[in-house]
């Protein structure tokens, strides 16, 4: 005897729709929802019912609700937080890291260039704006955090929910410094000028659905970050071994 059809609660069925908001990227960590009754009002669906779906969505770690409001939850600090520990000043996990990145973001920008629709490309043309204004105010700290917003924008292109979850962890990651300090390398002679320009390529690229070229780009891009690193890092140890020199003197009979 076949099972009987059930009808879906409208609670489960406002609850899916929220949840899928968030997988595709559209609800980001952080976010704070419009209030109940607006959100009610544009859903089109009772109050009662979105307090449901709230609450189920809460249950699942998805959103948290307070005095404030309801804000999208930070789901990436889950993975974020014991990886950050992990990984902090581990050189294994930094190379690591950057031979990952080479794979994962030539292949998200190349399919980006494919699957990005206008409203993907508009906000990633506003993003290499933004990148251009911050260069130009000579500021590196707004330059390294536009850069981390392009990259995030690309991998929302990729249409690929499990690309876009992992690189943005990844990405969050490599804003707390675990890996790199992004500061100390905006800060590096010359250092800034190339990157605008790099990711420039990346962005005309990708905009004009050349996938080949997107992703060559974006592999040449990650390459010269890893070569930046490596040499600032050199010359961090050379100039602890000329420190410890110039100090012997404290531990050396006259």
């Amino acid at each position: 005897m076949s099972e009987p059809i059930r009808t879906p609660r409208l609670a489960d069925m406002i609850a899916e729709r929220l949840q899928s908001l968030v997988l595709e990227g559209v609800l980001r960590p952080g976010e704070k929802l419009i209030s109940e009754r607006e959100l009610a009002q544009k859903l089109g669906v009772s109050r009662p019912s979105l307090r449901e779906a709230l609450g189920l969505l809460e249950a699942k770690g998805l959103f948290v609700t307070g005095k404030a409001g309801t804000v999208v939850a930070p789901i990436h600090a889950r993975l974020v937080d014991p990886l950050a520990e992990l990984f902090r000043d581990d050189e294994r996990a930094s190379a690591d890291y950057f031979e990952f990145r080479l794979t994962m973001e030539a292949h998200a920008t190349g399919l980006a260039a494919i699957r990005a629709t206008e409203t993907d490309r508009a906000l990633i043309s506003e993003c290499l704006e933004r990148m251009r204004e911050a260069h130009a105010l000579s500021d590196p700290a707004v330059e390294a955090e536009t850069d981390v917003r392009l990259h995030v924008a690309i991998y929302e292109a990729t249409h690929n929910v499990v690309i876009l979850h992992v690189l943005r962890a990844l990405a969050e990651l490599l804003r707390q410094g675990v890996f790199v300090n992004r500061d100390s390398l905006y800060r590096r002679p010359g250092v800034r000028d190339l990157l605008l320009a790099q990711h420039l390529k990346i962005g005309e690229a990708l905009l004009s659905r050349d996938p080949g070229r997107a992703a060559a780009a974006a592999g040449e891009h990650v390459n010269f970050v890893r070569e930046s690193y490596e040499e600032m890092r050199l010359d961090e140890l050379r100039q602890a071994a000329s420190l410890r020199r110039f100090a012997r003197e404290d531990i050396v009979a006259g």
